[in-house]
């Protein structure tokens, strides 16, 4: 019987980058089921250990071990430009799901007849996040890495998918990179870059005010 606990275990020694590390492991780090922020400053590696994760990337030293379905969702994204959301996802999700991934689109304001190409960027995003989730298989451990899956993203479609993401963090692990932008955004687990070092925060009741401090 498949476990339904999705895993992400980086080994001490794994490091990350093109021809120099610009994050290495000095510690083993082990992330199961539920919401684990990734942040660092512009620059650092976010996106290069996403892409390392998602194996379009070699690590340039040590190991890491997945469990889980994987899917890595990147920035920059793109369709065709004349193609309607609404078309995407019907190509892109299952039949049994579109009906409420269409009542997702239509909760938080996505215009699913309008051509992809005049979306903002935050109904872009809304587009992604939508089809994320609903490629999520109910009966498997599930790993989603999200990179800037806010970015553009109104404040009540971010609440819409951080309420969905905690009623599915049994069997979904989502690892996700981002620019926090309130003080008070929770962040009870964090994978954080600095100083090239990769290190894992996990405290109850952690906030991206506190957290802030400790990058450079």
């Amino acid at each position: 019987m498949t476990s339904l606990v999705p895993t992400i275990n980086f080994n001490s020694g794994l490091a990350i980058g093109y021809k120099d590390p610009l994050g290495t492991f000095n510690e083993s780090v082990s992330l199961e089921g539920g919401t684990h922020f990734l942040i660092a400053r512009n620059g650092r590696g976010k996106t290069t250990l996403l892409r390392t994760l998602a194996g379009s990337l070699k690590s340039l030293s040590g190991t890491f071990k997945i469990q889980g379905f994987l899917q890595y969702l990147p920035e920059d994204m793109r369709f065709d430009a004349e193609t309607t959301t609404k078309t995407i996802f019907k190509a892109l999700i299952s039949k049994n799901s579109r009906a409420a991934a269409f009542d997702l689109a239509n909760r938080i304001e996505l215009d699913l007849t309008k051509p992809y190409g005049k979306l903002s960027t935050g109904n872009r995003r809304k587009a992604a996040l939508i089809m994320a989730e609903f490629s999520i298989d109910r009966n498997e451990p599930n790993i989603l890495l999200l990179d800037e899956p806010f970015s553009g993203l109104d404040a009540f479609a971010r609440e819409t998918f951080e309420e969905i993401w905690r009623e599915s963090s049994e069997n979904v692990l989502r690892l996700v990179s981002c620019h926090p932008d309130y003080e008070s955004m929770k962040m009870p687990s964090v994978l954080m870059i600095e100083s090239s070092v990769i290190s894992h925060h996990n405290e109850s009741g952690q906030h991206w005010s506190a957290l802030k401090n400790m990058l450079n």
